[in-house]
């Protein structure tokens, strides 16, 4: 099959082993697949939890048909339109365990919107509704909202009852566009000061809960716009891996500052995680009332110009790879 490989001199499609199902996995027949900002990290040559390294193929989610089940699997059957979080997706074929697949909804949702959705519905829902614990009616802000994991966050929060949803972006056309996807108040976190506009919109409280996917410089100012007794959930590092930490302030607030990875859990906890979503998400995004735009699509053959397209950072929304 074909495949984008990592090599020495960068990401080359090349032919490789098809892969076989383990009793608990299935094998998709590729699609579509979706970029993610990891896959710059692993198509770099460095690790990604489990995958990466010298020959990695690059990916973390698709959509596609199931052409084979292991022996343990009981709830897909060849020929189902699945979506997935996977291994190596820039691909012909994966194989993934069966409890991280959706079964794609019998409406009119293509290939390229299917593959957009697994590993945002995923993060995001753990992140606000697991690990965030977001109950109706408190207040959420969403670092990093105009990625395309950022811009079905801030639908979710809208979804489970968030009374007010604030978004960051420092790029001033697609921080514009944020109120689309839910956002109430746009904020730029180049602004020393909004903060301040996070507790105006709050009444003076601050932000229940926020989810961010930034870190680096932002933390104290995170801790600065939350409430007593707020939660800050780390999913991400886009704006460094360290950062200066006001402990007084952490402590004065009673901060919960909780750190979350889909790197470290084990299969079982991945299928509760993927379980807990399909329950509370599912008719949603069957309605077609929780979705993500698609920038660009690529064939399959151009993953280098596709993840050089992402790493420009010019993109609104989700980047796609097409299999003939």
């Amino acid at each position: 099959m074909k495949a984008a490989v990592v090599t020495e001199t960068g990401v080359e499609i090349r032919d490789v082993a098809k892969p076989q199902p383990k009793p608990h996995e299935i094998l998709i027949r590729i699609r579509a697949a979706s970029l993610n900002r990891a896959d710059l990290a692993v198509a770099a040559g460095n690790r990604h939890g489990t995958v990466g390294g010298q020959g990695a193929i690059v990916g973390l989610e698709c959509a596609g048909e199931v052409e084979a089940v292991g022996a343990d699997v009981k709830d897909f059957k060849p020929g189902d339109r699945v979506m997935s979080s996977a291994a190596g997706t820039y691909a012909e074929y994966t194989v993934t365990d069966a409890g991280r697949a959706h079964k794609i909804p019998a409406n009119n949702m293509t290939w390229e919107q299917a593959a957009c959705m697994p590993v945002a519905v995923q993060t995001m829902h753990n992140a606000l509704v697991g690990a965030g614990r977001l109950k109706k009616g408190e207040s959420v802000l969403i670092q990093g909202a105009s990625s395309g994991v950022g811009l079905l966050g801030m639908q979710i929060a809208r979804h489970m009852g968030a009374s007010i949803v604030m978004g960051t972006s420092t790029n001033d056309g697609r921080r514009a566009r944020l109120k689309e996807f839910g956002c109430d108040l746009a904020l730029d976190s180049r602004d020393p000061k909004w903060p301040d506009k996070v507790k105006e919109a709050t009444g003076g409280k601050g932000v229940d809960l926020i989810v961010d996917q930034v870190s680096g410089g932002v933390m104290n100012q995170n801790m600065e716009a939350a409430a007593i007794l707020g939660r800050i959930v780390n999913v991400g590092r886009l704006g460094g891996m360290k950062g200066e930490f006001n402990f007084d302030l952490h402590a004065l607030k009673r901060i919960d500052y909780i750190g979350v990875t889909f790197r470290t859990r084990g299969p079982e906890e991945v299928r509760a995680i993927v379980k807990a979503a399909r329950a509370d998400l599912w008719p949603a995004i069957e309605a077609g009332t929780l979705a993500l735009p698609i920038d660009r699509t690529f064939p399959l053959a151009q993953a280098a110009e596709a993840l050089a397209h992402m790493k420009a950072n010019a993109h609104f929304g989700k980047i796609v790879l097409v299999t003939a």
